[in-house]
């Protein structure tokens, strides 16, 4: 006698208690997983880049304080650096926007939506035309 003859033959046990598994079920048992959990995250924010802020020479930092100056109430769009909370670095955003005030004991811009902008981040101030 060969080995399982008696009961190759044998119909399939089909339970009447459980029911039968899918078959999407069962081939997720023996797909595989990810032993690093987290893994992808950290490369995908490895990879990320970042700008560096660019450094102003006293002369551009005094042009900017004159131009935001003298644009309290006007239109204008302002360029800031935005720092990144997870790198060195961050990006640039352009805000197009008008100045209620300026805050000088702590350095920041009020905006007519009462937002709040600090200087030592402005880049760059452009004068926009009333349309």
């Amino acid at each position: 006698m060969k080995r399982y003859d008696d009961i190759i033959e044998m119909p399939h046990h089909v339970s009447r208690k459980h029911p039968q598994m899918s078959l999407s079920d069962r081939a997720a048992q023996f797909s595989p997983f990810a032993a690093l959990t987290g893994y992808d995250d950290v490369i995908a924010e490895s990879t990320r880049c970042t700008d560096r802020k660019a450094e102003l020479s006293d002369d551009e930092k005094t042009e900017i304080s004159k131009t935001l100056a003298e644009s309290i109430g006007k239109p204008i769009v302002i360029t800031l650096f935005i720092p990144d909370d997870k790198k060195s670095g961050g990006r640039y955003e352009d805000i197009e926007c008008t100045i209620k005030r300026f805050d000088g004991s702590n350095g920041t811009l009020i905006l007519s939506d009462r937002s709040r902008i600090r200087i030592d981040g402005v880049i760059k101030v452009e004068r926009r035309a009333i349309e």
